[in-house]
């Protein structure tokens, strides 16, 4: 099977994933987030795949469930990587938000150890985003090298 390098820039909301071929990883140049199902149906395919994961400037909101999916000896962070992470959030049919208390704590509990005892130092997860980044966040996600 070929290799590929298939980067991630979320340009709008829904998803937009433009794809180029090349080595066996998926580079993360920025993600501001959105619907869960889709960063985990992504994920699943990346970690099935055997692929290298590569966070290359912001992740965040759903696409910090890289780290609960993909092995972490698969995950690597640049210099440029920022996860951010927050609450669990429901739209609904008004187009309003409403915390998903349950939701959030399933959330929490997929990441890593080293990643939830970051957030809960920080408060927990609520509706403020908390940015992991710069050398907090290579103690956690080892840098890409």
């Amino acid at each position: 099977m070929p290799s590929r390098t298939m980067s991630i820039v979320v340009l709008l909301w829904p998803l937009v994933w433009p794809l180029q071929p090349a080595h066996a990883e998926l580079r993360i140049l920025a993600s501001p987030g959105g619907p869960v199902v889709p960063y985990v149906q992504l994920f699943e395919a990346v970690r099935k795949s055997g692929e290298r994961v590569i966070i290359d400037g912001p992740c965040f909101s759903a696409c910090t469930l890289v780290l609960s999916i993909v092995p972490e000896n698969r995950v690597c962070a640049t210099r440029r990587a920022v996860l951010g992470f927050h609450a669990a959030r429901l739209l609904d049919g008004r187009g309003r938000l409403h915390a998903e208390p349950r939701a959030t704590r399933i959330v929490l509990e997929t990441y890593p150890e080293a990643v939830q005892q970051w957030i809960r130092r920080r408060g927990g997860l609520a509706s403020r985003l908390l940015l992991l980044r710069g050398r907090e966040l290579v103690a956690i996600v080892p840098a890409c090298r």
